[in-house]
């Protein structure tokens, strides 16, 4: 059995697939995924399906909720539901491997992408983090309604998506494939108005590119929604890619702007 959480929540085994179609089983299964061979408490559980203000029964219908899920899993596994979907001590564990779950598998891949640039192989790095967004099927957990604990889990996790983006991003820069991400980069920068090392990726894009103009006017673009959001300037590597792009003397720009040969390193 494979759980995906990286789009919607499914549970898949061969040709075979489930899914909860109730709001709070499917809570359940998400928050026990995302927290995989971990005991989740029970008054987390119950935290998640109904807040501070749950029922007097909360315990036997959360009960009565993992019951609908071990039915509901059993015709995907070929060893008993109850070691897979565990009743601990103060609450229930998922049991998986670490190739069950996309998570877990996508996590891997990113970190080893990130190795790869730091230690400036660009080529193996671009390969793995694209193996990483690849397991991406949409919004993490798409179709499920998230409570207060699930929200923060599926919040995380698109900020590392949007790290393993702009990281396999750098190491097609790296890789001289600046024409091929202008487009890509366009597009986020226009979803993600107020991030920098975004619009600085875009920047040096644009003037290895030969759009030197073009790159200076996304500067001022981001200078003026962060001023205008935020009440702040652009600071860091961006500032520093928008001196690289002024400066006359390329020499002096080859370092910021990450032109072929150059290894610049993941920026904080």
């Amino acid at each position: 059995m494979h759980i995906t959480v990286l789009g919607p929540l499914t549970a898949v085994a061969g040709q075979h697939t489930a899914a909860p179609s109730a709001t709070k089983p499917k809570r359940i299964l998400a928050l026990l995924a995302l927290r995989a061979n971990t005991v989740v408490s029970t008054a987390r559980l119950i935290d998640e399906l109904w807040g501070a203000r749950p029922p007097a029964s909360a315990v036997v219908t959360l009960q009565t909720y993992v019951l609908r899920l071990r039915r509901l899993l059993t015709p995907l596994l070929d060893i008993p539901v109850r070691s897979v979907l565990t009743t601990e001590s103060g609450g229930y564990a998922l049991r998986l491997c670490p190739q069950q779950l996309d998570l877990t598998v996508f996590r891997q891949h990113a970190a080893d992408g990130a190795d790869a640039l730091a230690a400036g192989d660009p080529e193996r790095a671009a390969t793995l983090l694209r193996d990483a967004l690849s397991l991406w099927r949409g919004p993490a957990l798409a179709d499920v309604r998230p409570g207060r604990l699930l929200d923060v889990h599926v919040t995380r996790l698109e900020q590392e998506r949007l790290s393993a983006l702009e990281q396999r991003i750098e190491a097609d820069l790296r890789l001289g494939r600046h024409l091929s991400v202008l487009g890509e980069l366009a597009e986020l920068s226009q979803e993600h108005p107020l991030h920098e090392n975004l619009h600085a990726l875009y920047m040096v894009a644009l003037h290895r590119a030969g759009r030197r103009y073009q790159a200076l006017k996304v500067f001022q673009q981001l200078r003026r929604s962060l001023a205008d959001e935020l009440g702040l300037s652009p600071t860091g590597w961006v500032e520093r890619v928008h001196q690289a792009v002024l400066c006359s003397d390329e020499l002096r720009c080859l370092d910021e702007l990450g032109l072929p040969g150059q290894v610049t390193g993941t920026r904080p």
